[in-house]
């Protein structure tokens, strides 16, 4: 740890050895040129990164308070104050070493997400374990052992004849799920029960688990808005700076006094405090298993007024539960039903699917072999068991929540089922409202679930019901004419639409990587209601911080520079004291990632 942290002050530590070493010189030995000459030499090697972050600034055509810091260390050369000059090479790479280290420390959380997966696998060849390889020469159709309580590096299919899988991490579902032979192995579960076999499907780089820390991996390379917003503050900043360095020299025509002003507005708390409070807003959103892919969505967090809800798997549990099985053609039994209806739907990820294989597994009813499974969004699934062809489709235009389970045509059975809410919407709800958002949700149920939807929430809420996905991107291009800065909070692939055009989306990621997580900005893993207010809540906290870091280090920093106008604080002292500053505010940004 101690090797980590003396490689990553480097620079700023060889500088400050110099300038003990010039000090030596000086004062102990009298060896004035040698002093000198130290002193410039750590001058140049410790501004060679402050020199060309300054060169790309200017060839982007970009401001950046680089300016004033290269200014500054000049007017130190010209007046003959070498030491100031180094101390302000002190104080750039110190801080710049600090902002580095304090970013990678606030995004430390979010590579957790890539430490679970193992970087490598055993293989099953001819029946036996064979040899150790890395995940990333895994092809397709390659056979890999899982053993008991290890992460399921790839998503495959099972060989093994069942297995029992812990899905939380990407669902947020405590209970174990058992697998059957065939059924879907997804990347990121860990395998609860015995040594398993799959059969790999997908390899490294298209994984579910990879998909997720690519969302990672992208917001961290993201620009954050608020640097953008530093850099507007800074042109200011920079005119004051100049204006009390035009005063000091109109004053006292001395280049010392002047030096004074620079040294303290060097380095700006613009630059240091904002890209580690976003980075550290980012970090506690992690710990609460809530994917950041894009850093604006922190800032846009702050400004929302306007929240939008889907109906299905955000205010309610997008798990509808079987409430009524009629048999249709009495030759078949419920248990026989149930059978058929869950072997087939077992590798289904459609809500419905679940609530069968549920209610199966509730009754106890066995699970029988299905082959030629083929589901086909929107008009229902089909597989054949014990030789003979069924399906599961919806019934014509009925309303409500019903399938019907058919073989040859022939129905025979329909279940009949409905959603609930989450225990905590009601509550969330009213807590946003009262946080002075303005809440609407936006649902394709039937006018009558959306009505039933509103007595169970017990608030007066704006609702439509029946919304297409492009009813849904209507309703928020209307609520941008009138200005409006909103949330679209969503789950399946029907708001990817809407998503995308929200100023800020949020899905819930029950499932593997859908076209809903790759419109959203903002990807929670899990389907805990509260996650909403808990991320809105960062969003405020981790704006309020950073602006607050930017107005306490702008007012102390003109303070400084007024009494050193006037001639209160020398060069030196004014170097220490920015130094003093810049550290408080970093201290003070960091707060962003803690609760």
């Amino acid at each position: 740890m101690i090797h980590k942290i003396v490689n990553s002050f480097f620079i700023p530590i060889l500088v400050a050895v110099g300038i003990i070493l010039a000090l030596f010189f000086q004062f102990v030995l009298k060896m004035q040129e040698t002093a000198t000459i130290v002193l410039l030499l750590i001058i140049f090697v410790g501004s060679l990164e402050l020199i060309q972050d300054t060169w790309n600034s200017i060839r982007n055509k970009k401001f950046a308070l680089d300016y004033i810091a290269i200014l500054a260390i000049s007017v130190g050369l010209a007046s003959g104050q070498y030491l100031v000059s180094a101390i302000i090479v002190l104080m750039l790479s110190g801080g710049n070493t600090l902002e580095k280290y304090g970013m990678a420390r606030a995004r430390s959380s979010l590579t957790k997400l890539t430490d679970r997966i193992p970087s490598s696998v055993f293989l099953w060849k001819k029946g036996k374990i064979g040899k150790k390889v890395s995940i990333a020469s895994v092809g397709i159709g390659t056979n890999i052992v899982v053993r008991r309580g290890e992460v399921i590096p790839l998503d495959g299919t099972l060989i093994s004849d069942s297995a029992l899988v812990d899905e939380s991490s990407l669902t947020g579902e405590v209970y174990i799920m058992e697998k059957m032979k065939g059924d879907r192995m997804r990347s990121g579960t860990v395998n609860g029960g015995d040594v398993l076999i799959i059969s790999v499907t997908k390899i490294d780089k298209d994984s579910t688990y990879r998909k997720i820390i690519e969302m990672v991996e992208a917001a961290q390379r993201e620009k954050t808005p608020l640097i953008r917003l530093a850099d507007k503050y800074s042109v200011i900043f920079t005119i004051i700076t100049l204006i009390l360095s035009g005063i000091a020299y109109f004053v006292s025509h001395d280049l010392s006094r002047v030096l004074s002003v620079l040294v303290i507005a060097t380095p700006c708390p613009l630059i240091l405090a904002t890209p580690i409070a976003l980075m550290g807003g980012m970090n506690r959103a992690g710990k609460k298993r809530i994917i950041m892919k894009n850093l604006a969505s922190l800032e846009v967090l702050s400004r929302v007024d306007t929240i939008i809800f889907d109906k299905t798997g955000t205010i309610t549990l997008g798990k509808p539960s079987i409430t009524k099985l009629t048999i249709i053609d009495t030759t078949f039994t419920e248990k026989e039903v149930c059978e058929i209806a869950a072997s087939i739907e077992r590798n289904s990820l459609h809500p419905f699917a679940k609530a069968i294989v549920l209610y199966a597994q509730e009754k106890k009813y066995s699970q029988k072999s299905s082959k030629n499974v083929i589901e086909k969004i929107g008009q229902g699934i089909s597989g054949i068991v014990e030789g003979k062809n069924y399906t599961l489709s919806k019934i014509g235009n009925t309303t409500g929540m019903k399938i019907q389970l058919l073989s040859a045509g022939h129905q025979i059975a329909i279940f009949e089922f409905e959603d609930t809410i989450k225990k905590t919407s009601a509550t969330i709800i009213k807590n946003l409202k009262n946080s002075g958002l303005e809440v609407l949700i936006y649902t394709g149920d039937k006018h009558e679930v959306a009505m039933e939807l509103i007595k169970q929430l017990g608030q007066k809420i704006q609702i439509k019901s029946e919304c297409t996905p492009e009813d849904k991107k209507n309703g928020i291009n209307e609520l941008k004419k009138q200005r409006k800065i909103i949330a679209m909070v969503g789950d399946g692939i029907n708001d990817a639409p809407a998503l995308a055009l929200a100023d800020v989306g949020l899905v819930f990621s029950n499932e593997e990587h859908t076209a809903a997580s790759e419109a959203a900005d903002i990807v929670f893993l899990g389907g805990d209601f509260a996650l909403v207010t808990e991320v809105i809540e960062i969003g405020r906290d981790t704006i309020h911080i950073a602006t607050q870091s930017i107005v306490f280090g702008i007012g102390l920093s003109i303070i400084g520079m007024i009494f050193a106008t006037v001639g209160f604080i020398p060069a030196l002292i004014g170097a220490f004291l920015q130094e003093t500053i810049d550290i408080a505010v970093i201290f003070n940004a960091l707060r962003a990632s803690r609760e």
